[in-house]
């Protein structure tokens, strides 16, 4: 579904990602791990058109899109939940969920896509018409992935959406994933907390420095004492 191949990008003179080769197939949760400054979520951005490679292609369902507008990606099916959330906080939860459908024209596909969000995250049906600024964190999590599904994706990106979280909603939040999934829409999810986004992922990589250092199934990696010592110890 996805590939990448030989991914360079550059912050100016910085080169934070080194040639990276990547693939998803449909249906999968891939969990990309890495430390802070690995490159995780310059590699979300860059397949989500909001940082151009300065060498490589990303290739989506045969098509390459590294050359197109973030807005084109999205209309082509690619919709990411950005770290930190980022919500509209002087909108509602209504207007914030419209805006993530502004690529599409379907209003009654919209209209289910709304309704089926809504029976992922009931809380915000009950909120929908606060300002998403007074929301908890958890809510504004659960809206920002609400969002993103408005743009009926066939690819969800996750930058860290556990970030924040208390541990009963992160399980909440990490469930929800899982149900999406199995809904039919593949997903990449970058995570901290690597042993939660093991568990839920079928494959892994892992970045370090802008290069992929490994790359196997989750079970593989959730065994590998590297990993283990790495990312999934007490002093992790």
């Amino acid at each position: 579904m996805l590939s990448l191949e030989n991914l360079v990008v550059k912050y100016g003179n910085v080169e934070a990602l080194h040639g990276i080769d990547m693939e998803v197939a449909e249906g999968e949760i891939v969990s990309v791990l890495g430390a802070n400054g690995a490159g995780k979520s310059t590699t979300l951005m860059g397949i989500s058109g909001l940082v151009k490679p300065a060498s490589g292609s990303i290739v989506f369902e045969g098509t390459p899109i590294h050359t197109l507008p973030a807005h084109k990606i999205v209309e082509m099916g690619i919709a990411q939940v950005p770290e930190g959330r980022r919500v509209f906080g002087t909108l509602t939860v209504s207007e914030n969920l419209r805006l993530g459908a502004f690529t599409s024209r379907d209003r009654n596909r919209d209209a289910r896509t709304r309704d089926w969000i809504f029976s992922l995250f009931p809380i915000l049906k009950e909120r929908r018409r606060q300002l998403a600024g007074t929301l908890s964190g958890g809510e504004q999590q659960m809206l920002a992935i609400g969002r993103a599904l408005m743009a009926h994706p066939r690819l969800l990106l996750l930058d860290e959406p556990s970030l924040g979280l208390a541990p009963l909603i992160i399980k909440a939040i990490f469930e929800t994933i899982r149900e999406i999934n199995s809904s039919g829409v593949t997903v990449v999810l970058v995570e901290q907390n690597a042993r939660a986004a093991l568990r839920l992922a079928h494959r892994g990589y892992v970045l370090e420095v802008g290069k992929v250092v490994l790359a196997d199934t989750a079970e593989s990696l959730l065994a590998n004492p590297e990993i283990h010592s790495a990312y999934l110890g007490h002093g992790a």
